[in-house]
């Protein structure tokens, strides 16, 4: 069986070498290792091997790992990749470097609202459902740059660009990842700040080298890393 480390390893070479084939610099695109379901010592062992960045999608457990003692003290960087309501903005603001996972004004509204509380600034992305898929979440892309600009309104949260799950077909997930690059560069031309919208989380473990190849900047690979759950 694979190490963590090795397949940490693995996983780098091959970014790296979808970079080149892309003609990208490898230090534009970062690593989200998918640590939900997995126990503290994985995301120790991970971060033992160099991985600084990983992702939760359940509060509850995010929140029990974050104060768990064998990470204490770890300079991780935690991401919040799942689905985020309102209800949960509260136990999770001001812990983690960045959410993905908003696509609703009200949730972004009520995430401004305790940044505002407690004098804190917070960065997310937006989610789109590329896929159209109804079992997924996130806005439509029709929608999308006619909600934007509330969204750009709120206070102490800073838009820093786009998420999608794509299909799990190779074939239709490629075109969903050129679609929401598309759709970013189109958002910046009614962003008061484009420069701040630099950021596209797409690919996990069966994609994540089309998605570079797109443009991704955040990728997020769960099982490639740790193993099945």
């Amino acid at each position: 069986m694979e190490s963590i480390a090795g397949n940490l390893a693995a996983i780098r070479q091959r970014i790296d070498a979808a970079c080149i084939k892309a003609g990208r610099n490898p230090e534009s695109v970062r690593l989200i290792a998918v640590s939900k379901t997995k126990p503290t010592f994985m995301i120790k062992e991970a971060f033992e091997a160099g991985q600084i960045d990983f992702g939760e999608s359940y509060v509850q457990e995010f929140l029990e790992k974050q104060s768990d003692l064998l990470l204490e003290n770890l300079p991780v960087r935690w991401h919040f990749i799942g689905h985020l309501q309102s209800n949960k903005v509260r136990a999770i603001i001001g812990r983690v470097a960045l959410i993905h996972g908003i696509d609703r004004y009200s949730t972004a509204e009520e995430l401004s609202k305790r940044a505002v509380q407690q004098n804190i600034s917070i960065e997310y992305l937006l989610e789109v459902n590329t896929s159209g898929e109804s079992t997924k979440y996130g806005l439509r892309p029709e929608d999308l740059t006619q909600h934007a600009p509330s969204f750009f309104s709120l206070p102490n949260i800073t838009l820093r660009g786009l998420m999608t799950i794509a299909s799990a077909d190779p074939a239709l997930a490629r075109h969903e990842f050129s679609l929401l690059k598309r759709l970013l560069v189109t958002l910046k031309e009614s962003a008061p700040d484009p420069s701040r919208l630099t950021e596209l989380s797409m690919g996990m473990s069966q994609d994540f080298e089309a998605a570079i190849a797109e443009g991704a900047t955040l990728i997020r690979v769960g099982t490639a890393v740790f193993g099945w759950r």
